[in-house]
Parts: C-alpha cells; structure tokens; sequence
C-alpha cells in the first residue's frame, strides 16, 4: 500500500498586469527624479533665478543709471521690464527642458550609460523617454513659478489664457530637449549652445513682441520657425495682454503643432538610440 505524497502548499505571488506595472514603475522613476531634485533644490533656484534676475537689474537698474534708453523711444524701464517677463519666464522653460532632459541624455547615453538602468523597468521604451519629458515638463512648470517673484513687476494676467498656455510652454521645452539629447553628442554640447540655444533665445520674442519686427519682414517670418516664439508669444498673451501679441489661435495651433512634431522626433531618436 503506497502513502499519497502531497506537495507544499505553494503560494504563488501574482503578477501584476502589464499595464500596472508599467504605471506603478512610471510614477517610480517619476518620484526618484525629483528626490534627487529635492537634495539638489538650491543649485536648481539659483540656476533658474540667475539669468532673468540679471536681465532684470541691467535692463531696469543698469541702463537707466548710466542714462542709456531701452524698450524704445519714451519707454520707461519700468515698462520694458513689464514688457519683457513673458521672455524671461520662457527662456526658463526652455532652458529648464535642456537642463533636465537634454544635458543628462548625453551624459547617460555617453561615458555614464546610465539609461541602461532606466530601461530595465518594466516600461516600453517609449514610457521611459515619456517619463523623462514628463519630469521636465514638471520642473518647468516649477522654475517658471520661481521666476515671477523675480521680475518685481505689475501683470495684468489673463487667468484662461495663462492656465492653458503654462502646460504647454514647458512641455514643449521638455520635448525641445529630448529631440536635442539624443541626437547630440558629448563633444558637441557646446556646438549645441552656440548653433541652437543662443540664436533660439535671441530671436524667440523674447525681449520684444513679435509684432515689433514688422520693419525686418523677411526676419519676422523667418523667426516663425522658432518655437520659443510661441512660448513667449502666449505667456505674453496671459501676463501681459497691454503690449501687442500673436493671435490666440496661431499660439494654440503653433504650440501643440510643435510640441507633437518635437515628441515624436525626440521619442524616435530615444529609441534608436537604445536599441543601437
């Protein structure tokens, strides 16, 4: 007569389902990149305070103090300074989406190889380079609130405007710079900054409204290729509606044209470049 043998009672873990899994280690990387923003919260302010803070004390202190004119003729600085905070606020997205996406995906596709760790969580591909646009798109939206008490001055804000035009200013900074770190790099950064970033910055309506270079035409449409024209076009259209700007509908249609144009270029060159 032979004894049944009955096996362990075994209790198998269960598997999450994909989708879950892939969420749950979204919001993981999400959490981890702004633990290490949080230990590294100073050095962020004073990166994202720095330049408009100087823009600022030299256009609005400096100048009038050694009796030199900006803004144009009967302009107070008063007013240029007024004049030139949606800019401000739009080079600190932009920059922002450099900053945390495109410096580090060279960094990490280069000598650190660090996104080899990135990929190994149970996400697509595509999620991953999504979770970083994400957190910059975020961070943007940070540095931009840091910004404003900076400028010191009267916003007349456009409340609707504003809260539909934010979003989108530093998710399109946040794609501007994933497109820019997978296709640049190590040694070319500064080739990126001196062909890419200083004439976009320039020439992105920054310090004057678009509508202002209607004496230059052939300069007035070419800049329309600018992205950070949108941006500052419509933080000008929210912040300060006084001062002329772009049409609302060629702002909207210009920014999200963009920002989807620069994610799926930013998110093919991600892939290539991991799959490669």
């Amino acid at each position: 007569m032979t004894t049944e043998v009955r096996p362990p009672d075994v209790t198998l873990a269960e598997l999450r389902p994909p989708t879950r899994a892939a969420i749950t280690a979204f919001n993981a990387l999400l959490l981890r990149d702004f633990a290490v923003l949080r230990k590294s919260l100073p050095v962020f302010i004073v990166r994202t305070i720095m330049q408009p803070a100087l823009f600022v004390f030299v256009f609005t202190y400096v100048f009038p103090k050694i009796g030199q004119g900006i803004g144009g003729p009967g302009r107070s600085e008063a007013a240029f300074a007024t004049l030139i905070v949606p800019g401000v606020v739009a080079i600190a997205c932009i920059f922002q989406g450099v900053q945390a996406v495109a410096l580090p995906l060279v960094q990490e596709f280069g000598y650190t190889r660090e996104i080899e760790d990135r990929v190994m969580a149970p996400l697509p591909v595509w999620g991953v380079a999504a979770q970083k646009m994400v957190s910059a798109a975020l961070q943007g939206l940070l540095a931009a609130a840091i910004v404003f008490p900076t400028t010191s001055v009267h916003l007349d804000v456009h409340w609707p405007v504003l809260l539909t035009v934010a979003p989108l200013a530093p998710l399109l900074g946040a794609a501007f710079g994933m497109t820019m770190g997978t296709r640049v790099q190590p040694n070319q950064v500064p080739l990126m900054f001196s062909v890419v970033i200083i004439p976009i910055t320039f020439l992105g309506a920054t310090y004057y409204p678009w509508a202002r270079l209607s004496p230059i035409p052939w300069l007035k449409v070419a800049v329309l290729l600018n992205p950070l024209v949108y941006m500052s076009e419509g933080l000008r259209a929210a912040l300060t509606p006084q001062f002329p700007h772009m049409n609302l509908a060629a702002i909207y249609g210009a920014l999200i044209t963009y920002t989807c144009l620069l994610t799926w270029a930013g998110i093919n060159g991600f892939r290539r470049r991991v799959l490669t």
